[in-house]
């Protein structure tokens, strides 16, 4: 049954108070404030604020204002991690349910849910469509449901996830729950489909923007033939941490060498890692233990580090989407930071490669359904709903294929609704006693910490000497006042000495049949699957290569008019504007000139726009900024003020 609960209206002064004493700010920044009005009162909202806009405050905020639970959608667990347990520093009630809890735990946080026992409630989108949770969910007094990382929902958007279209499974159980969604990158065809996938009220629902304008972060594009030696010199140039992006696993191994051989404090980081690993180089980095984190793409999003000075690209990324939410992750304090992007000559063949890796041809995809079905030794009509282990490097090697046009196919016929491939979904650990109760008190060879760990796996967990038993590291590492990484190397060790048998966490790839198994020839892949994603990724692919091409725009007024924020200027600080600026030091002086001349409101010829004094690159580079800018436009021959010119 849904439990309805009356909706108060906080003033702003509320608002206030909680930030001072929860946060310790005076005041909201931005449009912060709008969009805490906006979902108190009810309404469905987008709000589009740039990476360290302050995004989190936008829904803790109201959510305390408003009582009841607020349930946060967002798709990575280091995120969840991260941000519940910055909730419990300020003493408020939080939780995270994700893939890799044991079903207890997910139960557990549910029922507490339920009861009241939270203020916060963080779920990955893979959870929402789980009976057990849309049974819970109805019995919740939910205020608001947040959807962070919003673009994920657009079939349009550069990071689509399926998943994420099960929150409109939770709009039908909660109906009357109005939605805030946040993201840092959206076209104006990505914030349509979001509110369209996300069933927003179109009478009352609002929209508010933060322009993305970062003006301490600086915008450089270096063309070098060897990015190591130009990585090696930016490092020592810009002091401070730093995230060099890569885009291969095997690259973030290689460059951290180069770079630790070099003398650096770095670490990689990438997907394929444990969590625990994860979590361990993740805090060795945000503690500046290590300068500089070395990663793929799956490190950064939900990262709460203000002070990263530099962020590197060594290879180009699939959008400028992606480019500009990495980039953003410098400089958050609002000092200084450089985002650099790293180019060569052969990455312009390497970025049209990826177009027919990403979408490779139908036949080949209809041939990989056909093949996945002779490893999985699946019969026409079956495997509806089954699940298997997908173990990719040996599916490669069976039938000679190269992993990545392969996980294109897989992610385009999960798109198209035939599977659903879970790229290294992560399981819970595992433990089984070697030895019995009363063995273990006459061992002799085990230490100190060994003692205290086993003495906290025999308090937290039964039936751990009959069969294996699920365990959560950080349970006890909470209970030894120990890290995960410590409880990791402990299990390790006593797994050596046969005391007992620790299977830690891995992260395993799944595949679900969401229909019987079919002819391969038979499948339908159609236009929004198939052919306008691979134009739309097309065009992104361009964009990206235009931007570290092209040499006569702002960098960063480039990225804002990707955003369609029309409102941008001249940073006078990337590296384009300041190569005008070391050409035509005049420039601008002479434009302000041209613009006194048209203030009669005619059109003069262009020989009437006197530059005497200036040379004549200075003069075109004037018309130039002021045609940029739209200031003035050139009509029959004849320049004048433009009739939009503000």
């Amino acid at each position: 049954m849904r439990i309805d609960i009356p909706r108060p209206q906080p003033d702003d002064e509320t608002f206030r108070r909680i930030l001072r004493t929860h946060w310790g700010y005076d005041d909201f920044r931005g449009i912060q404030l709008d969009i805490i009005r906006s979902i108190a009162a009810g309404r469905d909202t987008l709000g589009l604020m740039p990476t360290g806009g302050g995004k989190s405050i936008t829904f803790q905020v109201p959510a305390l204002a408003l009582g009841g639970l607020c349930l946060v959608v967002t798709p990575l667990i280091a995120l969840m991690k991260d941000q519940v347990e910055h909730l419990r520093r300020r003493n408020l009630r939080a939780a995270a349910i994700y893939n890799g809890l044991s079903r207890s735990d997910i139960q557990r946080h549910l029922d507490n849910a339920v009861y009241g026992a939270y203020d916060f409630l963080y779920v990955s989108p893979e959870r929402l469509g789980s009976e057990l949770f849309l049974r819970k969910v109805a019995r919740m007094k939910i205020s608001f449901i947040t959807v962070d990382e919003a673009h994920c929902i657009s079939q349009w958007g550069y990071d689509f996830r399926p998943s994420y279209l099960k929150i409109a499974e939770i709009r039908r159980v909660l109906p009357d729950v109005p939605v805030l969604a946040l993201t840092a990158t959206a076209t104006e065809e990505v914030i349509e489909d979001i509110c369209r996938s996300l069933a927003f009220d179109s009478t009352t629902a609002t929209v508010r923007r933060m322009s993305f304008a970062r003006p301490n972060l600086r915008y450089i594009v270096r063309h070098t033939e060897d990015k190591m030696a130009e990585l090696i010199h930016i490092l020592r140039s810009v002091p401070g941490p730093a995230i060099v992006y890569t885009r291969s696993r095997q690259n973030t191994r290689d460059v951290c060498r180069a770079l630790k051989d070099e003398g650096f404090t770095a670490l990689f980081y990438h997907a394929g890692l444990t969590n625990v690993e994860k979590d361990v180089r993740q805090k060795s980095w945000q503690e500046d233990d290590t300068r500089i984190m070395v990663a793929t793409n799956a490190f950064g999003m939900g990262i709460d580090k203000p002070d990263v000075r530099l962020v590197v690209h060594l290879d180009l990324p699939d959008s400028i989407e992606a480019y500009f939410q990495e980039a953003g992750r410098g400089g958050r304090d609002g000092n200084t930071a450089y985002a650099v992007l790293l180019y060569n000559r052969n990455d312009h063949g390497k970025m049209l490669r990826r177009i027919p890796e990403t979408f490779p041809d139908k036949e080949y995809i209809r041939d990989v359904y056909e093949k996945l079905a002779y490893f999985f030794q699946l019969a026409l009509g079956d495997g509806f709903h089954v699940t298997y282990e997908f173990n990719l490097k040996k599916f490669c090697v069976n039938f000679k294929l190269f992993p990545v046009p392969v996980v294109s196919a897989l992610n385009l016929l999960t798109r198209a609704g035939y599977i659903h491939y879970r790229e290294e979904e992560e399981s819970t650990s595992r433990l089984l006693f070697l030895t019995d109760r009363d063995e273990l008190y006459n061992l002799r060879d085990i230490s100190p910490r060994g003692d205290k760990v086993i003495r906290a796996v025999l308090r937290n967990y039964g039936g751990v000497f009959s069969d294996y038993v699920y365990i959560e590291e950080s349970l006890l590492a909470q209970t030894c006042g120990l890290t995960e990484n410590d409880i990791y190397e402990t299990l390790k060790t006593l797994t050596h000495q046969r005391v007992l048998h620790y299977i830690p966490r891995k992260s395993t790839p799944y595949i679900t049949y969401l229909q019987r198994r079919e002819e391969g020839s038979r499948l339908h892949l159609s236009p929004e699957i198939y052919e306008l994603r691979r134009e739309q990724y097309e065009q992104r692919i361009h964009s990206v290569l235009t931007y570290a091409t092209q040499e006569t725009q702002c960098r960063s007024r480039f990225l804002l008019d990707y955003f369609s924020d029309r409102d941008s200027q001249d940073c006078g600080h990337c590296d384009i504007c300041l190569s005008h600026r070391r050409q035509h030091p005049d420039y601008t002086a002479l434009a302000r000139r041209f613009l006194e001349l048209l203030a009669d409101g005619k059109a003069h010829r262009p020989e009437e726009l006197d530059h005497d004094g200036f040379s004549d690159k200075a003069r075109a580079a004037a018309i130039r900024l002021l045609t940029k800018e739209g200031r003035i436009e050139l009509r029959d021959g004849f320049f004048r003020l433009s009739q939009t010119e503000p």
